[in-house]
């Protein structure tokens, strides 16, 4: 099945290229790329109705799996108290923010440093009228400021498995890279002092590997959150670890780790990825 549809891909990018080059077929092209961005698909969610942009399978997969691929994410939104400061580090193209800001009315700094995915998560707050309610923070969270690389495994409208500042992914292995640019990253304690952004209520996290790093650049914010949903793969045993370690060190107490079957029965190995949630007794 890969085979075929790599020989599909090739054809399909040969053909573009050679009626691209016609002055309709450019029209053409130009038509469709514009088009694609314009597709949307409906989610309704424990009454909440919301809409997506899904210009590829990818984004189709996203909000087709809403309700069943972390249900246990969603089921966390909705115990957050009204109007809380909720940070999501590793927003993706925003279904987590956007959900939490119209279930919940949360104030959402919404942190993606992905070049792919920022155009679909400021689609998708404008598709839902939630300007007033999520800010888009464009860089990579870090343990410290610097100038590093971001390294990514997907171009595509909604891929993940990226990291900034190191070689490794979710797993603890070498990332392997098809893309890559230099940016500027910061810890999470200096988006405050230095951004003012408001001080979080509470923090969702998922960015592949990185938690631990992005853990030890904010302890000063951690120790004043409430509460904290957090990707960690079991296996990767210094991310678990460190994190563990992290988050006690801030006061939280862990009260529950989950993944859905979907996860737990994906192809790629993430059986042993929980989301933890900590909070602060």
């Amino acid at each position: 099945m890969m085979i075929v549809k790599g020989i599909v891909k090739k054809f399909v990018v040969w053909f573009i290229d050679g009626i691209n080059k016609t002055k309709i077929g450019g029209f053409a092209v130009n038509h469709v790329a514009t088009s694609v961005m314009r597709l949307t698909s409906p989610v309704l969610h424990n009454g909440v109705k919301l809409v997506f942009a899904t210009p590829n399978t990818q984004n189709r997969w996203r909000v087709s799996t809403f309700s069943d691929k972390e249900p246990e994410t969603l089921q966390w939104i909705d115990s957050i108290p009204e109007e809380s400061i909720v940070w999501d580090v590793g927003a993706n193209i925003g279904l987590y923010s956007c959900y939490a800001a119209k279930a919940r009315r949360c104030r959402i700094i919404a942190f993606e440093p992905s070049v792919f995915n920022l155009e679909l998560l400021a689609r998708n707050i404008f598709l839902n009228n939630l300007v007033e309610w999520v800010t888009i923070f464009p860089l990579p969270l870090f343990d410290r400021k610097a100038i590093e690389t971001m390294r990514m495994t997907s171009v595509e409208w909604g891929g993940a498995l990226s990291t900034f500042g190191k070689d490794f992914g979710w797993d603890g292995l070498e990332i392997q890279k098809i893309f890559e640019f230099s940016t500027v990253g910061i810890c999470m304690d200096d988006v405050v002092t230095d951004f003012q952004i408001p001080q979080p209520h509470f923090i969702k996290m998922d960015v592949d590997g990185l938690e631990h790093f992005i853990l030890k650049g904010g302890m000063t914010v951690l120790k004043q959150v409430k509460g904290i949903l957090i990707e960690v793969n079991d296996d990767f045993h210094e991310q678990s670890e460190q994190c563990q370690r992290l988050l006690e060190e801030a006061g939280l107490v862990i009260k529950d780790k989950r993944c859905s079957e979907m996860i737990a029965n994906a192809a790629m190995g993430s059986a042993k990825a929980f989301n933890q949630i900590w909070e602060r007794p």
